[in-house]
């Protein structure tokens, strides 16, 4: 297999740049040309190529693209080009930018720049031109020529790093990094324009409707002061609170603050309609996500931007300003946006979601037995924990309990206070006194003795981390604490950078540095840290057995969506839940679950 490393170089100008409009966008713009191109083929000389975008294919045309592995830095940027513009396709896709997130974790600048300096191979230069709004022909040939030395030193950098970091990489993480950028290269879903369409003239005529029932103005709901003045009037006093940058108090008006959630539960109608007329008006995202989706089916498939490593897990993310890790699922609306998700004619979807992932991982990882078995049997957990909270048998166990029993498995796991607690319950409109929601806690935790050990084994390896001691916990040969980092199954890690004891009143505080400042850990946090990460590791290699088989097209928390052609639906069904019931063998006995929907669009999969 053939390695070529790639960088292109590209028009821009004040207005159109990777900075203003998407990677999609700017690709697809009438404005879009490469200046030229900087291309290794193994570890020959890198050289620069020059011309017109036919010249320029001809000229790619004469490396060996079915035989080779594409590596660039952003190579869902070169990559795109590549084949969006030229038509080529490589054998495989890697990213050093992919590859750094992986190995150095998200909160290190993962910039050519700063892993140059990190592997000290070079220096990354800068532009030696100006070169904004300038195209090919605007250039001299001494100037193509700097810039071709410009572009000739990205190339070698990361050239390098890929022989640097490639190193030990994991091989599974290799074919992760490809799955993941295929899904934005090599574009298979399409968009339904007009579902669209009408989906944004519907939402804003229900906006403008609940305007109308709540008898007020737009500018009354979007204005604090005169909000709290609709609320007065209906013998409500608008919630208030200290600011934490004042001092002084203020209105409690933004849908985040505690007093503004209580109102959207209010007895008085009228008071409900106000709130819910203002968040709506006030949330503008579903229309923005939905012209933009808009603007992207008219110029063609939905390239899916997926980011590899996007958290400190591993887990994916929201790329490219288009997330669609977080699209709305709930309500009769909120699934039009994922209606409009369609695959090529003839295809439907698979969507298929790994069930209780993380609580079945932190039971197994425990040696919690009793709530391992309950899911090994497919007993329901969250009717079985709550008529343990209840002291009632499961049989009768009240919708109300069993959603009581399910944010207690789900939250309560990693160390979850009763005052937390108690707010998770209330952002879902339940209402809990503290009383019992401190009672609630203490039953899960005299129920689940090993899933406090393991809490605190995890605060006892944040200590010995501190101290230079490597303090394992968890299930045998699950996890290696090295060096204070928790090697993952996958070969990769998590750490703590600055990690850092306080002392304090009650005892140690631990805290770490992170891309947003001093971030605190504790051994709850951690636990939850590894429950999500191992969560991922499964699912990372089902994801590589299932794409043995089929197209893997998106992947969204637990879930992976496949395209498979209408007359293999079943078939493909059926393949894609053994995969996602299947699990790696350093996972054995972790009982996986999975449940799957076929659909015409994204939204009918569930």
């Amino acid at each position: 297999m053939n390695l070529i490393t790639l960088d292109f170089e590209t028009y821009y100008d004040k207005d159109y740049s990777l900075k203003k409009v998407t990677t999609e966008e700017y690709i697809r713009s009438p404005d879009f040309e490469v200046i030229g191109v900087g291309i290794k083929l193994n570890d020959r000389e890198t050289e620069w190529a020059s011309g017109t975008h036919e010249q320029v294919k001809e000229y790619l045309l004469t490396f060996p693209w079915s035989t080779s592995v594409l590596n660039a830095h952003n190579t869902m940027f070169d990559g795109a080009i590549l084949n969006w513009i030229f038509d080529i396709k490589p054998k495989l896709f890697a990213d050093t930018l992919c590859m750094a997130r992986g190995i150095h974790g998200v909160d290190k600048s993962a910039s050519l720049d700063a892993l140059a300096k990190r592997y000290d191979i070079g220096v990354k230069g800068k532009e030696v031109l100006n070169t904004v709004g300038k195209h090919r022909e605007d250039f001299t040939e001494e100037e193509l020529s700097r810039f071709g030395d410009y572009c000739v030193n990205d190339v070698d950098l990361s050239f390098d790093l890929f022989k640097r970091m490639g190193k030990g990489f994991p091989k599974k993480e290799f074919k992760l990094i490809d799955l993941t950028l295929r899904m934005f290269i090599e574009p298979t879903l399409d968009l339904d324009v007009i579902w669209l369409e009408n989906h944004l003239t519907e939402t804003r005529q229900r906006k403008e409707k609940m305007l109308v029932e709540a008898g007020c103005s737009k500018d009354d709901l979007m204005s604090n002061p005169k909000f709290a003045e609709l609320l007065k009037n209906l013998g409500v006093e608008a919630p208030t609170k200290i600011s934490s940058t004042t001092g002084n108090k203020t209105l409690a008006l933004a849908k985040s603050d505690e007093g503004f959630k209580k109102l959207i539960y209010h007895h008085d109608d009228r008071v409900k309609k106000l709130v819910n007329a203002r968040l709506e008006l006030k949330s503008t995202l579903e229309e923005t996500r939905t012209e933009r989706f808009i603007n992207i089916g008219k110029r063609g498939l939905l390239p899916v931007p997926v980011k590899y490593y996007a958290a400190h897990t591993g887990r994916w993310g929201g790329d490219d300003k288009i997330n669609l890790q977080n699209l709305p699922s709930r309500g009769d609306h909120a699934k039009r946006l994922k209606s409009s998700i369609v695959p090529p004619r003839g295809c439907v979807l698979i969507d298929a979601d790994s069930s209780q992932i993380e609580a079945r991982v932190l039971a197994w990882l425990a040696q919690q037995d009793y709530l391992t078995e309950a899911f090994r049997k497919g007993e329901d957990v969250y009717r079985k924990m709550a008529g343990v909270i209840y002291g009632v048998v499961e049989d009768a166990v009240t919708k109300e309990q069993r959603f009581v029993g399910k944010t207690t498995i789900l939250g309560a796991g990693y160390g979850m206070g009763a005052l937390k607690f108690q707010n998770q319950l209330q952002t879902f409109g339940f209402s809990m006194p503290i009383d019992e929601a401190r009672r609630v806690i203490k039953v899960y935790r005299d129920t689940n003795d090993n899933i406090n050990k393991l809490w605190r084994d995890a605060q006892r390896f944040l200590q010995g981390s501190v101290n230079g001691e490597d303090k394992q916990f968890g299930l045998y040969g699950v996890l290696k604490i090295e060096q204070g980092k928790i090697k993952l199954p996958s070969g990769l890690y998590i750490s703590y950078d600055g990690l850092k004891a306080t002392q304090t009143d009650i005892g140690f505080e631990y805290s770490y540095i992170t891309r947003n400042g001093e971030t605190r850990i504790y051994g709850g946090k951690v636990i939850e840290n590894v429950c999500q990460a191992i969560a991922r590791c499964i699912i990372g290699e089902q994801m590589i057995r299932i794409a043995k088989k089929y197209k893997v097209v998106l992947t969204v928390h637990d879930s992976i969506v496949c395209c498979v052609r209408d007359k293999e639906a079943e078939e493909a069904q059926q393949y894609i839940e053994e995969c996602m019931r299947w699990t790696p063998e350093w996972a054995g006995g972790l009982p996986v679950d999975c449940e799957s929907g076929i659909g015409k669009s994204y939204g009918e999969c569930e």
